[in-house]
C-alpha cells in the first residue's frame, strides 16, 4: 500500500504555528507519544522512528499534529533523497546542512523554525528510547517564532465587511463565515463546522472546543440566527460544511476551509486593508477589539476558550506594545506640561 503523504503550504504552516485549533506539543520535555523501545544500537532509523509518533498521534486521534509531523517527516526525506538516515547521524553538521537547505528552497524563518522544532521533538525521543548520547545538533539553528505579519483588524474594517454587497456564493459564504467567527467570539472555524442544530437551545449556543474539548456557551444573538439562516444544512450539522460525516469529514472541513481562505483574501482586496483576511483574522480580532474596549485579559481569555491568560497574552501582545508606546508618550507629555528643562 503506498504512502500518503501530508503536503501544507508555508500558508498553512504559518498558520498552524499560532493557530488555535492545533495542538501541538513540540518540548522535547512533553512527549506527545509513547514509541517503543529500541534496542542500543547506532543504526536506528531516524524516519522509521518519525513514522511511529505520527502512527502513534493518529492512534491518540490528534489527527492535525499528525499531520504536522507527517510534513516534516516529508520535507527531511527530501533533504536525504533516497539515502537512509540513522538516529547518530543526526548532528551538528547535518541539521546546519537541512536549515541551508530549507532557507535555499525560499522558505521563512518561522516556517524553517516549524521544521526544526517538529524534528528536535522526534530527535529527544528516539535518543531516550535508543540510549544514544544527545549530540545537541539544535543548538545552532533557529528554533523561535519571529514576529509575523499584523493579524488584527479594527472595527472600522470588520465594519467594512459587515456592509460589503456580494451576490450569493463562495464570497459571500466566506464573508458570513468569517462574521459568524467573529460573532461568536472568534470561533475556530473547525469548531465551526462540526457546530451542531441541536447545540442551540433556550437562546444559547453551546459547544466543545475541538482542541482543548472544554465546554463553551455563549448567547445566540440574531445576527447569528441571519447567517444560519442563509445557508440551509440538509443534516445535523448547522452549516453546510460537512455535508456526510461518514465520509471523511475532516478533509471535508479542510477542504471547505482552504476555499474559504481564499475568498476571504480576495475580500481583503476588497476593503483595502492591509491584514491578510483569513478565518484566524476573526479570533485575533475579536481579541484586540475586546481589548481596546477596556474588557479585562480574563474575560477575554474565557471568552475564546484560552487554558491560560498566557495564551491570550500571546495574541494581544503586539497591541500591548503600542499600548505602552502610547502610555509612554503620555507620560512624556504629562511631564513636559510640569517642567521645562533649564538651560545654562
Amino acid at each position: 500500500m503506498p504512502t500518503i503523504k501530508f503536503e501544507l503550504s508555508e500558508q498553512d504552516i504559518l498558520a498552524l504555528l499560532k493557530n488555535e485549533e492545533l495542538t501541538l506539543t513540540l518540548k522535547e520535555d512533553q512527549s506527545a507519544t509513547e514509541t517503543e523501545h529500541h534496542s542500543n544500537t547506532d543504526n536506528n532509523s531516524f524516519f522509521d522512528f518519525f513514522e511511529q509518533n505520527i502512527k502513534q498521534l493518529r492512534k491518540n486521534e490528534k489527527m492535525r499534529t499528525s499531520e504536522t509531523y507527517r510534513t516534516a517527516l516529508n520535507s527531511l526525506q527530501r533533504f536525504c533523497g533516497d539515502k537512509p538516515l540513522s538516529i547518530s547521524e543526526v548532528d551538528a553538521p547535518f541539521i546546519q546542512r537541512y536549515e541551508q537547505y530549507l532557507c535555499a528552497n525560499g522558505l521563512s524563518k518561522n516556517t524553517t523554525s516549524f521544521y526544526m522544532r517538529i524534528t528536535r521533538a522526534v530527535y529527544n525521543r528516539a535518543i531516550q528510547s535508543c540510549s544514544l548520547t544527545d549530540k545537541h545538533p539544535f543548538r545552532q539553528v533557529y528554533t523561535g517564532v519571529a514576529k509575523t505579519m499584523k493579524r488584527a483588524m479594527s472595527i472600522k474594517y470588520i465594519k467594512d465587511v459587515q456592509q460589503l454587497r456580494l451576490p450569493p456564493g463562495e464570497k459571500a459564504f466566506a464573508r458570513d463565515v468569517f462574521l459568524f467567527s467573529f460573532y461568536t467570539r472568534g470561533m475556530s472555524f473547525v469548531d465551526i463546522a462540526y457546530l451542531r442544530k441541536t447545540d442551540i437551545s433556550n437562546g444559547y449556543l453551546t459547544y466543545h472546543r475541538k482542541k482543548t474539548g472544554q465546554k463553551l456557551t455563549l448567547k445566540w444573538e440574531p445576527n447569528m440566527q441571519e447567517i444560519v439562516d442563509r445557508y440551509p444544512s440538509a443534516n445535523d450539522f448547522l452549516f453546510p460544511i460537512i455535508k456526510d460525516e461518514g465520509k471523511k469529514a475532516r478533509s471535508q472541513y479542510r477542504n471547505m476551509l482552504c476555499k474559504v481562505n481564499k475568498q476571504l483574501v480576495e475580500i481583503g482586496n476588497l476593503i483595502h486593508t492591509d491584514v491578510k483576511l483569513t478565518m484566524y483574522v476573526a479570533r485575533h480580532s475579536w481579541a484586540s477589539i475586546a481589548l481596546k474596549l477596556n474588557i479585562p485579559i480574563e474575560l477575554i481569555s474565557r471568552g475564546m476558550g484560552h487554558d491560560s491568560e498566557k495564551t491570550t497574552r500571546i495574541y494581544l501582545k503586539s497591541l500591548y506594545n503600542s499600548q505602552l508606546d502610547e502610555a509612554n508618550r503620555q507620560v512624556m507629555e504629562a511631564l513636559s506640561l510640569f517642567s521645562k528643562p533649564s538651560i545654562d
